[in-house]
C-alpha cells in the first residue's frame, strides 16, 4: 500500500492511504469500495496494538494498509460505526482473518454479519494499547450509530463520526423525527462539549473540524435533512 505522510484529510478511491502521526497514536485513512468509504487504522505507538474503524470493503486493501503502518497480528479491535451495508462488507472476512475483538452500537448490532463481542453506547470506552476511544451514541442516521473520540493529551480531539457528521451537515435521515434526533445529539453531545479545533473524520469524503461546521448548525436544523 502506498502511503502519504502529508496528511490533508483527502484520500482517493484506489489511491494511497494517508497517515498522520500524533505523539501517542497514528491515524491512517484509506478509501475502499465503490462508495468511497473511509476506513481508519489507529495504532497505539507505544505497544503497536491496532484498531480498525469500519471494515467497509476490499478486505486485502484494508489488511495491506494495516501491514503498511503496523502489523496485522496486532489488529486486535474492529469497531463498526453503524449497520449500513457499505460500512460492513469486509467485517466478516477481517474478523475471520485476524480474530479481533469487535464492537458496535447496541441498536445496530443485531443486523451485522458478525455478532459483536461488545456492544457500546454513551460513556463506554474502547481501549487499544495505552490509547482510549470514547463512544458517543448519535441516534438518527441509524438507531445505533456511534462516533468515537480520541482525546489527544498533547493537542486537539479527534472524532470519527461514521455517517453522522460530514462537512456541510449530518448524514441522511429517513424522517423528520430522525433529523431532529440527530441534530439534538450532535448539538448536545458533540458541539456543546468539544472545541472548535476538534478534527472530524467522516465515513465518506474529506475531513473537517467542528469549528468549520459550528456556524451552520441552525441552517442544518432549519433545512430538515
Amino acid at each position: 500500500m502506498d502511503l502519504l505522510d502529508d496528511y490533508t484529510g483527502h484520500v482517493e478511491p484506489g489511491g494511497p492511504a494517508a497517515r498522520r502521526d500524533l505523539q501517542h497514536v497514528s491515524i491512517t485513512k484509506v478509501s475502499v469500495g465503490p462508495m468511497d468509504n473511509n476506513a481508519y487504522v489507529l495504532v497505539d505507538r507505544s505497544t503497536g496494538e491496532t484498531l480498525l474503524i469500519d471494515a467497509a470493503n476490499e478486505t486485502e486493501r484494508l489488511l495491506d494498509t494495516v501491514d503498511t503502518v503496523g502489523d496485522r497480528s496486532k489488529l486486535r479491535h474492529v469497531v463498526t460505526t453503524h449497520k449500513h451495508w457499505d460500512h460492513i462488507q469486509s467485517l466478516e472476512e477481517v474478523a475471520s482473518a485476524v480474530g479481533p475483538r469487535t464492537y458496535a452500537g447496541v441498536d445496530d448490532a443485531p443486523e451485522l454479519p458478525v455478532t459483536p463481542d461488545a456492544t457500546v453506547g454513551d460513556d463506554d470506552e474502547v481501549v487499544f494499547g495505552d490509547a482510549v476511544l470514547e463512544v458517543i451514541h448519535l441516534v438518527g442516521h441509524t438507531p445505533g450509530s456511534i462516533a468515537l473520540l480520541y482525546r489527544d493529551p498533547e493537542g486537539a480531539g479527534h472524532l470519527f463520526t461514521g455517517d453522522s457528521l460530514f462537512p456541510g451537515g449530518h448524514g441522511k435521515t429517513a424522517t423528520h423525527e430522525d433529523h431532529e434526533s440527530l441534530m439534538n445529539d450532535l448539538e448536545h453531545k458533540v458541539f456543546s462539549h468539544l472545541d472548535d479545533d476538534c478534527w472530524v473524520y467522516p465515513g465518506h469524503g474529506d475531513d473537517t473540524t467542528l469549528g468549520n461546521e459550528r456556524p451552520h448548525l441552525s441552517e442544518w436544523r432549519e433545512r430538515g435533512w
